[in-house]
């Protein structure tokens, strides 16, 4: 069994944090459920957290992605963990391709095709097989989804 690592989790919206607006009659990107969700499954991991954005994948910018970047690059931890919205994870995992590997840092990127409220959702499995991953994966950017890396 690999040592607890020390990973930065760094949320930005997605299915995986939405939930229904009755204002909106929508589901909306809500507060980030990842820090309850690593402490109901009692993960062993010393983790931090950082909200970069609330927003639907489709709805993120450039600007976005280089804020994401620039958390992953500037962390002080070697591992970490995004969760993402799944339409546009892909472009996000190769804008910080290239940051990830000149840090040597280990970056796994995940999400859910429901939100985690839902009792039927993919988002506890997705976290945790990424989590799981991450003491394994070499430097980079990793898509970690559905028990897939």
């Amino acid at each position: 069994m690999a040592p607890p690592l020390e990973i930065l989790c760094i949320t930005t919206g997605g299915s995986i944090d939405k939930t229904y607006s009755s204002l909106a009659s929508d589901f909306v990107c809500a507060a980030p459920v990842l820090k309850g969700l690593l402490r109901d499954v009692k993960c062993a991991h010393r983790v931090a957290f950082r909200e970069i954005c609330r927003k639907d994948s489709l709805e993120l910018t450039d600007g976005d992605r280089d804020a994401i970047v620039a958390a992953v690059a500037g962390a002080a931890q070697t591992h970490v963990l995004v969760t993402h919205g799944t339409d546009t994870l892909w472009k996000t995992a190769l804008a910080l391709k290239p940051a990830a590997l000149r840090a040597s840092k280990v970056v796994a990127l995940t999400g859910s095709m429901r939100p985690a409220a839902f009792a039927a959702t993919d988002a506890h499995f997705n976290v945790g097989g990424a989590v799981a991953a991450l003491p394994y994966l070499p430097p980079g950017a990793h898509i970690v989804m559905n028990g897939r890396v």
